[in-house]
């Protein structure tokens, strides 16, 4: 039988494995695929299968179900997502309209109840129906300790002819009913043409898992060398436990569709946090498609609502300089890589503002030889130096990096120098040739208050015009690129000096 080419795309997304335990591929984007096998002893004909173990948020039209050994030809005639869990919320909105018991009291030694019945006008529980409701989301009602009810609104219980906007009492129901359901289920009506048993694989997407790096540089109070330790948080909020799971975490940029609402609910409880101390254990890392895939060493427990961490990066003596940048218009750090909008070519008063922060970078290249040399996704870094004192570490600044491959070098902004000044002011503005050129005169200020000698790259972005020469300048300067241009300063203890140039702008 021809395998149909739609049926070879499912199956790239869905590697299988026949592991004891599940498989799970988390993503940074909010959703994972889980991949878990499902025992079927199959009768010729139609057959009735329920799995109970699906997540909160699994995307039903995502489900792939297979026979990997290829001895069934699995045929699909129905199949029944339901995420509608047994619950007070769900149980209440069932009675609406209906009587029951509430209990109010309850003595501490005999345990006799006192109760009171009441109506059920409304019950305030809210379905999240649309788009979201349609990846397994829903919203249950929570009561806080003041008695006020969320997402669904307060409750209206009628009791003695009078109306309350809470629940008088614990609520009292009957037995639960055959169509009740304690966990999120999956139920298939299965075709087969022969009786047999197998192990099938079940394969899906689901939200309410994510995956995100963070580091920690730790550098010593003198030099320009770091420690880098990285770490993978991962966060379960699916609604189910995975038990000795194999886990793979992918990075990268994933084109995915999201559901037309917020991002998937987090888990209302704290949840659990562990660390895994991966001893002798190294989490691996391959290039997959236009991606990089990292396994975990050793299957794990992830239950729901926790987050687990495992050490993935550590290295020593990463050589990482202090630069020290001063750009005289751009008051955010982030607008360094001259991403400055082209309309202020023809605002006669843009960089007559001066900001007179120096920001303070560190940089360090991703290769073996400086002690790295793995592709970095994308998460927080935090930076520490070691008191010399005491021997203790005190934080100096985070930030963010993208996905960083390997062989390329990371620049990390970290904050403002204390110790180092800038200044810039315009000295001339004229207009020339009949406004076809223009000649504009600046004077950059540097002090350093520090007590040792220090390095200052100067930026300044031409961003009258693309065509621009250098009329004059009091220091060299090096043409970063069509636009940039960068001079490099060096400060004696408590010196100051001042930078100078003209340019022109053409627009013949």
């Amino acid at each position: 039988m021809k395998t149909h080419p739609l049926f070879v795309a499912v199956m790239a997304l869905f590697p299988f494995s026949l592991a004891a335990g599940p498989a799970l591929t988390i993503y940074n984007q909010n959703f994972a695929v889980v991949r878990e096998t499902i025992p079927l002893d199959l009768k010729v004909g139609v057959n009735a299968v329920t799995f109970a173990g699906a997540t909160l948020h699994l995307e039903p039209d995502s489900v792939v179900l297979r026979d990997p050994s290829g001895k069934v030809d699995l045929s699909i005639l129905e199949q029944s997502y339901r995420a509608d869990t047994l619950s007070q919320g769900l149980l209440l909105s069932l009675y609406e309209g209906k009587e029951i018991d509430f209990i109010v009291s309850r003595e501490p030694v005999s345990g006799k109840e006192s109760r009171v019945r009441g109506k059920i006008i409304r019950s305030g529980y809210t379905p999240n129906y649309g788009a979201a409701s349609r990846y397994g989301q829903q919203f249950y009602m929570t009561q806080s300790a003041a008695g006020n009810w969320q997402e669904g609104g307060s409750p209206i219980i009628e009791v003695d002819g009078q109306l309350r906007f809470s629940l008088p009492g614990e609520p009292v129901f009957q037995a639960m009913s055959d169509d009740a359901i304690l966990k999120p289920q999956l139920s298939w009506q299965l075709s087969s043409t022969k009786r047999a048993k197998v192990d099938a694989e079940l394969s899906y997407i689901t939200g309410g898992m994510s995956w995100e790096a963070a580091y920690n540089l730790i550098a010593p109070e003198k030099g320009d060398t770091l420690d880098i330790v990285g770490w993978v948080t991962i966060d379960n909020q699916s609604g189910k436990t995975f038990e000795t799971a194999t886990i793979k975490l992918m990075a990268g940029d994933i084109s995915k569709l999201q559901p037309q609402q917020p991002g998937f609910a987090r888990g209302m409880a704290a949840g659990y946090m562990m660390m895994d101390a991966m001893a002798k254990s190294e989490v691996t890392e391959k290039a997959f498609d236009e991606f990089h895939l990292y396994s975990l060493p050793r299957p794990t427990t992830l239950r729901n609502r926790e987050t687990k961490q495992v050490e993935f990066l550590r290295a020593t003596d990463v050589k990482a300089p202090t630069i020290y940048i001063y750009n005289g218009v751009a008051i955010d750090p982030n607008r360094y890589n001259g991403r400055t909008d082209e309309s202020i070519r023809n605002d006669r008063d843009y960089g007559t503002k001066s900001n007179r922060k120096v920001w303070v970078m560190r940089e360090f290249k991703n290769t073996k030889e400086n002690g790295l040399g793995l592709p970095l996704p994308k998460g927080r870094t935090r930076f520490y130096r070691q008191d010399d004192v005491d021997k203790r570490l005190e934080f100096t600044g985070e930030n963010t990096i993208d996905h960083t491959p390997e062989g390329e070098t990371v620049r990390i902004y970290t904050g403002d120098a204390f110790d180092i000044v800038g200044e810039r002011k315009r000295t001339d503005y004229k207009l020339m040739n009949r406004d076809s050129r223009l000649e504009e005169s600046f004077e950059i200020t540097l002090r350093n208050r520090k007590k040792e000698s220090v390095e200052v790259r100067v930026t300044e972005r031409l961003y009258r015009w693309a065509n621009w020469a250098i009329m004059s300048n009091s220091d060299p300067y090096v043409k970063s690129d069509a636009r940039n241009m960068e001079f490099r300063v060096t400060l004696k203890p408590d010196e100051e000096k001042v930078v100078t140039y003209r340019v022109a702008y053409d627009w013949n």
